[in-house]
């Protein structure tokens, strides 16, 4: 790595790669948002305190810990905190409501949740149905809530003993779980270790140089890889700053990119078209920005970069398989390639016999890294899919991609049933289940239709019951307080009944060419 990133390839867990930043820089920022800011040596003694109050109420090594947080200092400071009593820090999405976020804490069997006040109304909506649930731990606010056989306390009110001794772990040692959604089911909770978040940030930021200096800005949640390991650990290892903002804001992207400093952002999903279709001004290129990465790589990349006066790199990758395939700085790629494969991953691209294909042929994208623990432990209390992701210790993607005879990656699609939306994985099965919940929905399919705006937008077909009656904009409504916003269908069709394979499957190719691409809502 460069300038002031540290090799870091001892490291246990990031706290000892925080130490190392301590150590050289304590009164550097470690952590900006818009209402404030903390230097490693602030924040150091902020975890601590916050880890003696959670010692004080039992939270030990091996505990699974959810936690339900916007991005905050607080929220960095509860993982780090978890981390350093050897418990598992879990990140939920706060997009979850009713059964979707019910089924999701009950997964983690914990007796004890960690809650922003900002986020407490949809956990007490679902606490009847937490099965395990004996303690929550509310931060930010002095009006608790009674709850019959749940001991409710203010994070604050803890007492504040002097912090127990870090406890001992290894880099193979689960320490962070990671809500995603599958392709054939329910969410899945990834497990990813100590040494998975120390080797990616180090991985990630050695291909684009990072360095001492540099600001990583992020305007994605806590819930998502982008912002832990692609923005707060890369910062980490860097002995860098992160930043992170509230959510995705188009018109205030610049203003929190001039605010904070930022030399670095990550792109997901169609950020950057949301960007590049804001009106030219004279000064766009007078930003501090030198770099940004992410994916998909929009068509106008040149017309971007010379602009904003950045650079923008593609790779490929994913929570479960970590990033395994990067473009280098400095060097040229065909269009359409997301890069090549990065130093300590291998790569297959494997047909429907399992053989692997030669350059140029579509098949599933197979990797392996060098380091186990370079992807993921496994899913949470999964071991039969486990079993056929993680096959021989390659990590089948479910993706398609092909590649050129250069070892260039090109991704192609997903055999998943899964919907691309905004930087967020969407299970086509999960929308399904909750639209059927409907009374008047006989049966319903979800599925992506392209978006003019890059990625996917949501669509459904919907058959109603006999003498049923339902609009578009009543289903919205009905959708909008049962999942996560970024799942509401933009298109809904109503339709006599659904059409099928010859097998009874939805035939859902058949449904993508009645909209024949991006379509205004229906």
């Amino acid at each position: 790595m460069t300038d002031g990133a540290t090799d870091h390839s001892d490291a246990m867990s990031i706290l000892e790669c925080f130490d190392v930043a301590l150590a050289t820089v304590p009164d550097k920022d470690f952590l900006r948002f818009r209402e404030g800011r903390a230097t490693y040596r602030e924040f150091d003694a902020t975890y601590r305190r916050l880890a003696a109050r959670l010692a004080g109420v039992g939270i030990a090594a091996g505990d699974i810990v959810p936690a339900c947080f916007p991005n905050s200092e607080a929220a960095v400071a509860t993982w780090f905190a978890v981390t350093h009593l050897g418990a598992v820090w879990t990140s939920m999405n706060v997009e979850f409501r009713g059964a979707q976020l019910a089924d999701a804490l009950n997964l983690t069997r914990s007796d004890t949740l960690i809650v922003d006040a900002s986020f407490l109304e949809p956990v007490l909506d679902v606490l009847p149905s937490l099965r395990r649930v004996r303690r929550l731990l509310v931060y930010g606010t002095g009006n608790l809530p009674a709850v019959n056989g749940v001991e409710v306390l203010s994070v604050e009110a803890l007492p504040e003993d002097a912090a127990p001794a870090r406890a001992a772990v290894q880099r193979g040692d689960v320490t962070m779980i990671v809500f995603t959604s599958g392709s054939t089911g329910m969410s899945k909770a990834v497990q990813l270790s100590h040494g998975y978040l120390i080797g990616q940030a180090v991985g990630v930021a050695a291909v684009f140089g990072g360095r001492e200096d540099d600001v990583y800005y992020c305007p994605y949640p806590l819930y998502h890889w982008d912002a832990t390991v692609g923005t707060v650990v890369i910062a980490l290892v860097t002995r860098g700053t992160a930043a992170l903002a509230p959510r995705f804001s188009v018109t205030r992207f610049w203003e929190d990119v001039h605010a904070f400093g930022a030399t670095v952002f990550d792109f997901m999903g169609a950020t950057l078209t949301f960007v590049h279709n804001q009106p030219e001004r004279a000064d766009d290129a007078d930003n501090p920005v030198r770099l940004a990465w992410g994916v998909p790589m929009p068509p106008f990349k040149a017309e971007f970069e010379r602009r904003f006066g950045l650079k923008l790199l593609e790779g490929y990758g994913s929570t479960e398989g970590g990033i395994s395939v990067f473009q280098q700085l400095g060097k040229a790629y065909p269009p359409g390639s997301c890069g090549e494969v990065a130093p300590g991953f291998r790569l297959r691209i494997l047909d429907d016999d399992g053989h692997e294909a030669a350059a140029g042929e579509v098949g599933e994208i197979v990797t392996r890294p060098d380091d186990r623990t370079q992807m993921m432990t496994g899913y949470l209390r999964m071991p039969d899919v486990n079993a056929e992701l993680l096959r021989g210790g390659w990590y089948h993607s479910g993706d398609l991609g092909r590649l050129d005879e250069a070892g260039n990656l090109y991704f192609v699609g997903r055999k998943k049933d899964v919907i691309r939306r905004r930087g967020e994985n969407i299970s086509a099965l999960e929308i399904e289940r909750a639209l059927e919940a409907h009374p008047a929905v006989l049966e319903a399919a979800a599925y992506g239709i392209d978006s003019a705006f890059t990625e996917e937008e949501v669509a459904v077909a919907v058959v109603l019951r006999t003498g049923a009656t339902l609009t578009a904009a009543e289903l919205r409504a009905y959708c909008a307080g049962r999942m996560a916003r970024y799942m509401v269908p933009e298109h809904v069709r109503f339709l006599p009944s659904l059409p099928r394979t010859a097998t009874g499957k939805v035939a859902k190719a058949e449904l993508k060419d009645v909209h024949g691409g991006a379509a205004a809502p229906l």
